[in-house]
């Protein structure tokens, strides 16, 4: 589906029990352009001074957006990993795609979570940080891809990030991914997502195929792009990375990482470590 008309605002009421008035709100829910409530947090980052600077010297007004992978949520315990060591690194939003946790609506495994992920973006911005992130994992990785080749009015990032991304759609290629096709496409996988899960999948089918990762990739330049991918990867083959790097050739940079698995769980502090350092030094 489309990634909605451009120059709707999102909104977004604060909890009671969040900051003070005067500190942005840690923890608010947001409204996308087509009416979902989504969780998000926000993490101002670590050592933040009056200079605006860290104690690693790096400016406050850099911000990562983290989009988690299918069945993840913002209170899951590798994405509070995750958004602590980008925290060293400038401030981070995390947030629950539809149908997760505690946001509204039913995941669509992709498509309408563009403007979820354009919903935090936003958020970004109103809180005051000129230099925005996209860090997707997974499922997420597509979304952040899709979110910058055609990203709302006022939601474009500064660099972007896609982990263990997918390169096409409908992949089955693998025993890992065609047990996600079984829990998205047949009521009794729904049932076990719900429920087992906590993530509520929408029944429909896809009304247009949304742009695939592998067609929105040359769509991103000149936004800095980082593909990050495991080569022991269960659920996605290297040949998906390299599609996608080389769908923007000499713009897009491919970390293949050695040994490495799928998505936030095989992410180190290692190399979210990079992954941060990188986006310091492209986020302009």
């Amino acid at each position: 589906m489309s990634a909605g008309r451009a120059g709707h605002a999102a909104s977004f009421a604060v909890r009671p029990e969040s900051e003070t008035a005067r500190r942005p709100p840690s923890r608010t829910f947001l409204r996308t352009v087509d009416g979902v409530s989504i969780d998000a947090a926000y993490n101002p980052g670590s050592s933040v001074h009056d200079t605006g600077r860290t104690s690693a010297g790096h400016l406050r007004d850099l911000v990562f957006v983290v989009a988690h992978g299918f069945t993840g949520d913002l209170e899951r315990p590798h994405v509070r990993r995750i958004a602590g060591v980008l925290a060293g690194h400038g401030a981070v939003v995390t947030f629950s795609f539809r149908g997760h946790g505690t946001s509204g609506g039913r995941s669509t495994v992709g498509d309408r979570e563009v403007h979820d992920l354009a919903a935090a973006v936003r958020w970004a911005r109103e809180l005051g940080h000129s230099r925005v992130v996209t860090v997707g994992f997974s499922m997420g990785g597509s979304v952040v891809l899709r979110h910058a080749a055609q990203p709302q009015e006022g939601t474009g990032p500064d660099a972007v990030v896609a982990v263990s991304a997918p390169a096409r759609w409908y992949y089955r290629g693998t025993a890992p991914m065609r047990r996600v096709h079984w829990l998205v496409t047949r009521p009794a996988g729904r049932l076990v997502g719900r429920y087992g899960l906590r993530t509520r999948i929408h029944h429909r089918d896809w009304d247009p195929v949304p742009l695939s990762p592998v067609q929105s990739v040359p769509l991103i330049a000149p936004v800095p792009l980082l593909i990050v991918h495991g080569d022991r990867d269960g659920y996605f083959p290297v040949d998906h990375p390299r599609m996608l790097a080389n769908a923007a050739p000499g713009h897009a940079e491919l970390w293949l990482e050695p040994g490495m698995g799928h998505a936030e769980h095989a992410s180190d502090d290692g190399l979210m470590a990079r992954i941060g350092a990188w986006a310091v030094s492209r986020a302009g």
